[in-house]
């Protein structure tokens, strides 16, 4: 049935150049994106980058640039890697933070909706602050004294800041997650935030001293103060709909279908901004799911161990379809998932190069024998077959379904061998070939979600009867 999707990735830090992880997070984002609009939706599909972030500012001066240039030398970075020449994001918006005409009007009138609801307060805080985390830590946070994340020690702070009344709404969070009118996705992950709610949300500072920040959106009435990055970051999700300064998107595609989200950010997702919405009167988004991090080796990847796999390298030897389809069918969308540069070349080598590239070259090589002309597609084909996996955001599952559809049609190949059967029953063999074909098809259509470039050539070449180029060449 025709509907709307608002499909979102979090907005990403561009304080270096994207990594696996930001790679991960859009790959599966598109897939979703690309599904919603193959089954007839209308889909607005968001991504960007948070760029009012002192972690920001300190790569900057750490460059020896200034932060405006800084920020657009690694913002085409993340557009380059998104890019149809690589990854092939379909995103329709990519928000930036720091635009004060597209995102600030939203962030103000957010801001404001808050203050009338009576739940912005100025009160002093004095604690520890990580920089790496935009967040206020504690001593039982830190191992060492270092925040075990980012291996430094937190900053010493003082201030008198707004905070927003985040408690005032643990109880109706609660309800509304446990109700699934907010779904929180896989349930792993529903109940560590519920596990949160029933120890209670805390109040949290809502801005820092102008002063103290080199970036920010100034409050709404106190130039004194800058925004915290969470009242600035969360509302991108409805300032790129035009909350704030033209609504018409914001009526159309709000509340979002769909947040996809790192599991780090879980509580600012499913805690902090459940709280902004209700206290502006907003709907909640309907679904978070909340995906795990991508290891090298079972481990983190870090510079310090040199297990740090840049997604450029891989697209520069692989191409972006392959990255795509390892991303989608070797990390688990619900769990931590690995990867190796061994693993990865093994992978593409048997799944690809191996496997739908050898499959694709040997049905069109008998069909360009044993035809004058293109298959005849025009019969109603089956729907998709993938649907019940991707619906369930088990995207590895249905590429291991497309995976057994293609050997079903190699078994059929070895058994019924149409390459000899041609040689003394040419009509027999046509009729062989052609099912090969037009389920070679269905196929192609299928992997349009995963890998659209691949699934493009593999069409053409069927509409023209012809061999396409060795789409994976072997590694």
């Amino acid at each position: 049935m025709y509907k709307r999707s608002y499909i979102t990735t979090p907005i990403f830090y561009p304080n270096a150049r994207p990594h696996l992880g930001h790679a991960y997070t859009a790959t599966i984002a598109d897939i979703l994106a690309r599904y919603r609009r193959a089954v007839g939706d209308e889909v607005y599909f968001l991504t960007g980058v948070d760029e009012n972030t002192e972690k920001v500012a300190r790569a900057a001066r750490a460059a020896g640039q200034e932060t405006g240039a800084y920020l657009n030398t690694v913002v085409s970075s993340f557009k380059d890697l998104f890019s149809e020449k690589k990854l092939n994001i379909s995103y329709d918006q990519f928000i930036r933070t720091s635009d004060e005409k597209v995102h600030w009007p939203g962030a103000q009138a957010l801001w404001r909706k808050l203050v009338e609801a009576g739940d912005i307060y100025p009160s002093s805080y004095e604690g520890l602050y990580c920089v790496g985390h935009e967040a206020f830590v504690t001593e039982k946070n830190l191992v060492g004294g270092k925040c075990p994340d980012h291996n430094e020690a937190p900053q010493h702070l003082k201030e008198t800041n707004y905070f927003f009344r985040l408690s005032k709404y643990t109880k109706e969070i609660k309800k509304r997650i446990e109700c699934a009118e907010l779904q929180i996705i896989p349930e792993e992950r529903k109940n560590e935030i519920i596990a949160l709610l029933e120890r209670g949300l805390e109040d949290v500072s809502f801005s820092r001293p102008s002063d103290k920040v080199s970036v920010g959106i100034p409050v709404p009435d106190d130039s004194t103060q800058k925004m915290y990055v969470w009242c600035d970051a969360l509302t991108n999700y409805i300032s790129a709909l035009g909350y704030g300064r033209d609504d018409e998107l914001f009526r159309k595609f709000w509340p979002a279908d769909l947040h996809i989200i790192g599991k780090d950010i879980l509580r600012f997702h499913a805690g902090i901004w459940p709280g902004m919405l209700l206290s502006a009167g907003l709907p909640l988004p309907k679904k978070i799911l909340v995906h795990g991090f991508i290891t090298s080796g079972g481990k983190k990847m870090s510079k310090t161990l040199g297990n740090v796999i840049d997604p450029d390298t891989l697209i520069e030897e692989y191409g972006g379809e392959a990255v795509r389809y390892f991303l989608a069918r070797h990390i688990s969308p619900f769990e931590d998932g690995d990867i190796t540069l061994t693993r990865f070349k093994e992978t593409y080598n048997a799944d690809l190069a191996n496997g739908l590239g050898n499959l694709v070259a040997r049905i069109l090589q008998m069909s360009s024998q044993c035809f004058e002309h293109p298959v005849d597609l025009s019969e109603k084909r089956k729907p998709f077959s993938v649907s019940q996996y991707i619906e369930k955001f088990e995207l590895n599952n249905a590429l291991i379904a497309i995976w057994s559809d293609m050997s079903v049609l190699n078994d059929f190949i070895q058994e019924n061998k149409p390459f000899d059967v041609i040689k003394t029953d040419k009509k027999k063999a046509q009729l062989q070939i052609s099912y090969l074909v037009k389920e070679l098809f269905r196929i192609a259509e299928i992997l349009e979600l995963f890998m659209p470039e691949t699934s493009k050539k593999i069409k053409e070449a069927i509409q023209q009867n012809k061999k396409p180029e060795n789409l994976f060449p072997r590694k």
